[in-house]
């Protein structure tokens, strides 16, 4: 029997009561203060907003030990649970979080670890997603004598550490992996510019560039359909690139996209028929230009867009940046080396990303079953 089930037992044989999250922390909401962003001023102080650190100003309006819970905007996970943060010093927090303290009785840093069990998806309202204070008030908190209390914190803080660092651990394995990848991409992309074997092209030479338009009217939909099966791509350099579907493609050749906003320059090679969007330019090399060389030659280029207003780049930029075009032969024979080493580091990098999953769940399961008790019968 583990330390906390003999606290449980000798405390607790009649089970836990439970009370609204009211009665168990002091909301501050009314103490908080939003600041426009052109109205900040730099500093050391963090500003918080519904999903964490939005800012640093150059002031504070609380000081000491906090949990945050997003009011609306960023509110509820994918598991159905509140965005919660721990924030503690001197910080200010805008009014797009719920801000509260301890109360005697509940501990700060137990109530953090409960909260993060609680499904809140009944609770939140609007086409903005929003957790409203008298929500949140009504929460039902189990509160175990400060004894347990302490326990449970130490258990969770203790996994908590040892999680993050093995997160870390794998994280930081990942970068060396990308870096590995980058060193050896650039390796044999490094071509001698005395080589007689080679061109040197502009974009504008030996590609057929093309700038992504507005969504197809009336002809969209974002889900996949029978009729609408035509994916449109966006800018995005993430799982959310696909914007939507339609039912007929603007691009059938291999190409390359490049994102033209955002991450400026993200690449991405594209053999299937698809409809791009604004922010999207796309480039369809020539005869003698393969597609997945290019792409691969577009990762090493550092574009520069425009530094006043919003940076973009336009088909007219990218036209003049010049690349090295060896024999067609050479091109192939590249691509396959790199195609393997960048299916390796993907491999790598989606075992890692599943074992850090791992742990989350890890976690999640053993927070659920420490928080979960029998309820007090009153």
């Amino acid at each position: 029997m583990s330390r906390l089930d003999k606290l449980i037992k000798s405390f607790c044989l009649e089970g836990i009561e439970y009370k609204p999250l009211d009665e168990c922390c002091i909301i501050l909401d009314n103490q908080r203060r939003p600041i426009s962003k052109n109205e900040r001023e730099a500093g050391e102080y963090p500003y918080y907003g519904a999903n964490g650190i939005q800012d640093y100003v150059n002031s504070y309006i609380f000081d000491g030990e906090f949990i945050l819970i997003g009011e609306d905007g960023s509110v509820i996970n994918e598991n159905k649970t509140p965005v919660v943060n721990w924030a503690s010093g001197k910080i200010w927090v805008n009014n797009h979080a719920h801000i509260i303290s301890e109360k005697e009785g509940v501990l700060l840093r137990y109530l953090y670890h409960y909260i993060q069990t609680i499904d809140i998806s009944s609770l939140i309202r609007g086409n903005i997603p929003k957790l409203t204070k008298s929500s949140l008030k009504s929460l039902s908190i189990p509160v175990p004598p400060i004894e347990i209390q302490n326990e449970i914190i130490q258990i969770l803080d203790n996994f908590t550490k040892l999680s993050s660092k093995l997160t870390s651990e794998l994280k930081t394995e990942i970068q060396i992996r990308k870096q590995h990848y980058k060193y050896w991409r650039n390796s044999l992309l490094k071509i001698d510019k005395t080589d007689k074997d080679v061109e040197w092209k502009t974009l504008g030479e030996c590609c057929a560039l093309s700038a992504g338009g507005d969504l197809p009217k009336n002809k969209f939909s974002k889900t996949k359909t029978e009729k609408y099966n035509i994916p449109i791509y966006s800018n995005s350099s993430d799982k959310n690139e696909i914007y939507g579907y339609t039912d007929t493609a603007k691009i059938t050749q291999t190409c390359v996209t490049i994102a033209a906003r955002g991450t400026i320059g993200y690449s991405v090679l594209r053999t299937k028929p698809f409809y791009p969007i604004v922010r999207l330019i796309c480039a369809i090399p020539n005869n003698s230009l393969d597609a997945g060389y290019l792409k691969y030659m577009l990762e090493t280029i550092k574009f520069s867009a425009p530094v006043t207003g919003i940076p973009q780049l336009t088909v007219q930029i990218i036209s003049g940046y010049k690349i090295a075009i060896p024999p067609l032969e050479k091109q192939l024979n590249i691509v396959s080396i790199l195609d393997r080493l960048q299916a390796l580091c993907d491999d790598i990098e989606f075992t890692l990303h599943k074992e850090i999953e791992t742990r989350k769940k890890q976690y999640e399961y053993y927070r659920k079953k420490i928080l979960t008790f029998q309820k007090k019968v009153l």
